[in-house]
């Protein structure tokens, strides 16, 4: 497995949008591993989508383990993932590894239906909540070119400098 490169912003590249996952086959686990160490090797990270690493596939990550413990599904492979339902809506921080020098308040839904596909292919349903909910559907964004930057309260109150990450220990 590898850690790969990560676009950062401005790069137009994080704008496309990502075309579904067709083939599940070897290619796509080897990718989703490297995505994975990707994303475990970010300062923070608890979730990556594929067009973070210049891949142009409907494949989103998400592990909150690091920041909720085992109340949460733990690591989540959601290819070709849709949202199905969504209820209550809360202004939260979030931050980027593709916008590494700023976090910023952010609306979404504090409880989500997902499916999605798994990298076998079969299907999957997710209740998430919170936190993790919230992670979701930061990294589903990206599939459609979105950053949170797109989606802050306001620019002018709601953008912070963010604070320089320790590295994680081994």
């Amino acid at each position: 497995m590898a850690v790969l490169p990560v676009l950062a912003y401005p790069d137009p590249r994080l704008q496309r949008v990502s075309a579904p996952v067709e083939c599940f086959d070897d290619d796509l686990r080897k990718f989703v591993g490297d995505l994975t160490e990707t994303m475990y090797a970010g300062p923070g990270g608890v979730g990556i989508a594929a067009p973070q690493v210049d891949r142009l596939q409907r494949i989103v990550l998400v592990d909150v383990r690091p920041k909720l413990g085992e109340d949460c599904h733990g690591l989540m492979v959601l290819v070709n993932p849709e949202l199905v339902a969504w209820e209550g809506m809360a202004v939260g921080r979030e931050g980027c590894m593709s916008v590494p020098d700023f976090t910023g308040n952010v609306i979404r839904a504090e409880k989500i239906q997902i499916q999605a596909r798994d990298v076998q292919g079969r299907d999957h349903f997710y209740e998430c909540e919170g936190f993790e909910a919230r992670a979701v559907q930061h990294e589903m964004d990206h599939l459609d070119g979105l950053l949170f930057l797109d989606r802050l309260v306001s620019r002018k109150t709601d953008l912070f400098r963010r604070k320089k990450y320790q590295p994680r220990e081994p």
